[in-house]
């Protein structure tokens, strides 16, 4: 039902227009409609363009979730458990992007930085997913590159449309 209200929006309204988009209409009217943007959003484009040694890279999925794969260098931070002290010796001024499977519990930890004081928090807009759906890698917990992503659950995991899903 979800996905034929998403595909009707699509085909009748569009999407709103943001520098930020994903290659699918249909999940970018999806992020449209869940994410409030009270962090701002970077895009894949955007931040394949910097120097990823000189920004912090924050996974807000749960622990399974990283272990099986995350973004190189990409500091575990958890959700359901997340604790500032994860956090403990960033800058609060370093610029840090977070990220989860879509953008909605990162979103949501990156508020909390946020009101913690950082003050250069940007949200990846379409996650790990488009983060793999555009042909990026990912690691596993051994460091090792990997196709397999973990995909929350079937319901969401039809946004990954590259990569091994995991479950």
């Amino acid at each position: 039902m979800i996905y034929r209200l998403i595909f009707f929006m699509t085909l009748f309204f569009g999407f709103i227009p943001s520098q930020a988009q994903v290659q699918s209409g249909a999940f970018n009217v999806l992020l449209k409609t869940m994410l409030s943007e009270s962090i701002p959003t970077i895009s894949i484009e955007e931040l394949e363009q910097k120097d990823l040694s000189e920004i912090v890279l924050l996974d807000a999925r749960e622990k399974v979730e990283y272990n099986v794969s995350h973004i190189q260098n990409a500091r575990w931070v958890g959700y359901d458990d997340f604790n500032l002290n994860r956090v403990k010796g960033i800058d609060k001024s370093k610029e840090i992007v977070i990220y989860c499977s879509i953008g909605v519990r990162s979103e949501k930890i990156g508020e909390k930085l946020k009101a913690a004081g950082y003050s250069n928090v940007k949200n990846l807009y379409g996650s790990i997913f488009e983060w793999v759906n555009e042909g990026n890698a990912v690691y596993d917990n051994l460091g090792n590159k990997t196709s397999r992503v973990h995909a929350y659950n079937k319901k969401w995991g039809i946004w990954l449309n590259k990569g091994d899903k995991v479950y």
